[in-house]
């Protein structure tokens, strides 16, 4: 069975534009606001949603998303929840791709078997867990694969080109390249540097490769579209639901602003 991430990916590639991959924070700033945000998300050009499982020491984040994890956490959101909420979701939308995006604690209270358990009945596309790396995935790898669940990885500027192929190997849905030397919300995007990563990478794997980290505008998405498959987009949305207000309108403007630039 063709994954749900495959087939969008496919699909985008058939009408010859870029995917947006869009970031927020489960529980943020509650859950039915959440799906609310989703929802709205992809009615302006979402094809991915990237849904941040909180957590209380997101290491890779920088202060935006930090700030939604403890947003998140304070209202109570918890990886049970987020289960909780896809399968809302779900109700109206079974099309679009979801990957939770968390930390190896946060995964492991489950343990892989149960895990898959809950995103079978969720409905859950993918995962990336940002501190697991391949030497200690076997499990979750082993169990994502009986029930068609992709895990995806992350790559470094500074990962070497060994080091990348084996991350490649053990990869599905898509490679997330991370743009820049730094934490979430880091800006400075070379796009040069990018270009020549990204070319190394497609000799490591036929995967679609998405890029992330810095991407805020339609400027920065696109200066980098024309050597990405997709754009991961994640800090500018979690600030704006962090500001509280009238947060769908500005999703929903900020979504349209990127999705175009990437048709």
């Amino acid at each position: 069975m063709t994954s749900k991430i495959k087939e969008v990916f496919s699909n985008i590639k058939a009408e010859n534009r870029k995917a947006l991959i869009t970031y927020i924070v489960s529980g943020d700033p509650d859950t039915e606001t959440t799906i609310e945000i989703m929802n709205s998300m992809v009615q302006q050009g979402t094809d991915v949603i990237e849904l941040g499982i909180p957590f209380s020491d997101p290491m890779a984040e920088g202060i935006s998303i930090q700030k939604g994890h403890e947003r998140a956490l304070e209202k109570g959101a918890s990886l049970s929840g987020a289960f909780e909420l896809l399968k809302k979701f779900r109700v109206n939308d079974k099309k679009t791709p979801i990957v939770f995006m968390g930390y190896m604690n946060t995964f492991e209270s489950l343990g892989a078997n149960k895990f898959m358990l809950e995103a079978v009945k969720a409905s859950l596309d993918g995962i990336l867990i940002v501190d697991m790396p391949p030497e200690e995935s076997s499990s979750f790898s082993i169990e994502a694969e009986k029930v068609g669940v992709d895990i995806i990885r992350l790559i470094a500027p500074t990962t070497s080109s060994s080091r990348a192929k084996k991350i490649c190997s053990q990869c599905s849905g898509y490679v997330y390249y991370i743009s820049v030397k730094g934490i979430t919300g880091a800006s400075n995007i070379n796009a040069d540097e990018v270009k020549a990563k990204v070319s190394e990478l497609r000799s490591h794997t036929d995967l679609p490769i998405a890029i992330g980290f810095g991407i805020k505008d339609a400027d920065s998405a696109s200066s980098i579209k024309d050597v990405a498959d997709g754009v991961v987009v994640g800090s500018v949305f979690v600030d704006l639901i962090g500001e509280g207000g009238n947060i769908i309108e500005r999703v929903k403007s900020k979504t349209k602003e990127l999705s175009e630039v990437l048709n």
